[in-house]
């Protein structure tokens, strides 16, 4: 049975005097045109890098299917390369072995489009951008310098209240916040709990989301996040009971491989 938008439970709204849910002002941030009237639009439905499932990923044409499925945004993934510019790949080497970060923009395959060009195609949705800076990758950059990059492309597209900016680097999105605190940030976490943790070092740091892996995520985790002012934005999940779990629980954002199916299971 598909479920209701209007049914979904917001536990942490329930406690105090909180007038409306973290997600709605998280959602404010972005162009009501994303949205059908007098529905609520959470959760948002995000392609994992796109259509992922059913074209490669970090690609237009994933960007593209994903849009046509419904999806309301995608998240991709951005990574330096040895010129100063952005390359869009989630690995730190190429199939080939080549590190991005020893190639030029230039030297990257045929297939690896833009950021400029994946905001293209994407106008009109979310983007997350997922800026990849963490120490065990040949490409850390203890200056976060891709930061700096990134806002400075956001800023020449206008497109500050469309894009979302996440990082597992907790450096790299306090830098982008730094830069434009107007431009949505959230906190990446993976499969190793950090739990509270976590919530509490993104709100006390100023991010207005947290993106933890599915594995760690229960109702408690998400009325907690609620509690701090923090959207919660879940990624990878693909199947659709857990997708209506999920949105059962209040989550902001459902991160997946195959957008059709998730919306799909919300109902929509």
């Amino acid at each position: 049975m598909p479920l209701r938008t209007g049914s979904r439970s917001h536990r942490a709204v329930d406690q105090g005097n909180v007038e409306t849910r973290p997600s709605q002002g998280f959602l404010r941030r972005f162009p009501e045109t994303l949205f059908t009237p007098g529905q609520d639009p959470a959760p948002l439905v995000y392609g994992h890098r796109g259509a992922s499932a059913d074209a490669p990923e970090n690609t237009i044409e994933a960007f593209a299917l994903a849009r046509a499925q419904g999806a309301h945004g995608v998240e991709l993934d951005v990574r330096r390369c040895a010129d100063g510019d952005m390359a869009l790949h989630h690995d730190a080497e190429l199939a080939d072995g080549r590190r991005l970060v020893d190639l030029t923009r230039a030297e990257l395959p045929d297939t690896s489009c833009t950021l400029a060009e994946a905001l293209d195609v994407c106008e009109g949705m979310v983007v997350n951008i997922e800026i990849k800076n963490v120490p065990i990758d040949p490409d850390h950059d203890p200056e976060c310098g891709l930061a700096d990059t990134v806002v400075a492309l956001l800023r020449e597209r206008g497109w500050r209240d469309r894009a979302l900016v996440s990082s597992f680097g907790l450096a790299t999105i306090d830098r982008v916040r730094a830069l434009a605190p107007d431009v949505p940030t959230a906190f990446l976490t993976f499969i190793q709990p950090m739990g509270p943790k976590a919530v509490e070092l993104a709100a006390r740091h100023g991010h207005q989301a947290i993106h933890p892996h599915v594995a760690t995520v229960d109702e408690a985790f998400v009325a907690l996040a609620h509690e701090h002012g923090l959207a919660v934005n879940v990624w990878t999940v693909d199947d659709p009971d857990q997708i209506r779990q999920l949105a059962g629980w209040g989550v902001d954002g459902i991160v997946t491989n195959v957008p059709a199916v998730a919306l799909d299971a919300l109902g929509r």
